[in-house]
């Protein structure tokens, strides 16, 4: 994709710390910080790390077992992060890559994304399989120039700040959610709180047995209600460990939600549909609608 404007030199930015990493130290590119080439060039590293370190490979098994005869029609990503300079954001968003075209999202059948074949050239397309409109991201933090990366592999943005309120409308989906905050899952679970359009979800993201272990119970369930509520009716598997991404892919888990499962909960479970709106919550982790 074309870069607006010229590449010009700067002074080097400090390290600061961003999601749990240190971002990286790089010159100046333009106002907007690394151009576009210079963004793909670093998801084809990142994603080729990812296949040669082993990593994916370790994945590919948790993140086919929500999946059954149905894999996910469309996908969702929110909190992304700034992907062309904060490096856990950018292997998080490769990693994404390679599970798009492993679930091959644009003809809705499953494929392989070759794991075994090592690392691609660095010319190769990162993900030529995914049209626009059956993988939607946002992030309020996403630059212009990460913007324009994201459409150059055929993804599209949200068009506003949705604060993770996304309906299936029956279609299976996949959620990929990696260190987003409480609310965005609660407000996901809100948005399609019925057994029938919970079963179509497929969430990658933050431990829900973990956020469940760290928050007082009381917590859980005044402000995450609906995580609280699902706990019964979820399976997940978490991503394997690797000392080179602990920081990246840490208490991520793969989640779905077995009709079987569902169905077995309380009727008055389904019964409660009131909209969270996080009044007496002290540490909101999400950026609201109109304060981005």
């Amino acid at each position: 994709a074309a870069v607006a404007g010229g590449w010009r030199t700067g002074r080097a930015r400090r390290r600061r710390r961003r999601r749990g990493e240190e971002e990286e130290d790089e010159e100046e590119e333009g106002e907007g910080g690394p151009g576009t080439e210079a963004v793909l060039r670093r998801l084809r590293e990142a994603r080729d790390d990812l296949l040669s370190s082993g990593f994916w490979a370790a994945s590919a098994g948790a993140v086919r077992a929500p999946l059954g005869a149905e894999p996910p029609a469309r996908c969702v990503c929110y909190g992304l992060g700034r992907f062309g300079r904060c490096p856990a954001a950018r292997y998080q968003l490769a990693f994404l890559l390679l599970l798009l075209d492993e679930l091959r999202v644009s003809t809705g059948t499953a494929g392989s994304s070759g794991v075994s074949a090592g690392p691609l050239p660095a010319h190769a397309a990162l993900s030529p399989q995914v049209p626009p409109a059956r993988c939607a991201l946002f992030d309020p933090a996403f630059s212009e120039r990460e913007a324009a990366a994201l459409r150059a592999l055929g993804l599209c943005l949200l068009p506003e700040n949705e604060e993770g309120k996304h309906g299936v409308e029956g279609a299976a989906t996949l959620f990929y959610m990696v260190h987003c905050g409480k609310a965005l899952y609660n407000n996901l679970l809100w948005s399609n709180w019925s057994p029938a359009a919970l079963s179509k979800l497929v969430i990658i993201g933050n431990s829900f047995r973990g956020i469940e272990e760290r928050l007082l119970s009381r917590i859980l369930e005044r402000d995450y209600s609906y995580i609280a509520k699902v706990l019964k009716g979820v399976e997940e598997v978490a991503l394997p460990s690797h000392p080179r991404y602990l920081d990246t892919f840490n208490d991520t888990s793969v989640h779905w939600f077995p009709l079987d499962k569902l169905q077995e909960l309380s009727p008055e479970v389904w019964d409660f549909v009131e909209e969270p709106m996080y009044q007496d919550c002290e540490d909101l982790e999400i950026i609201r609608k109109g304060e981005e």
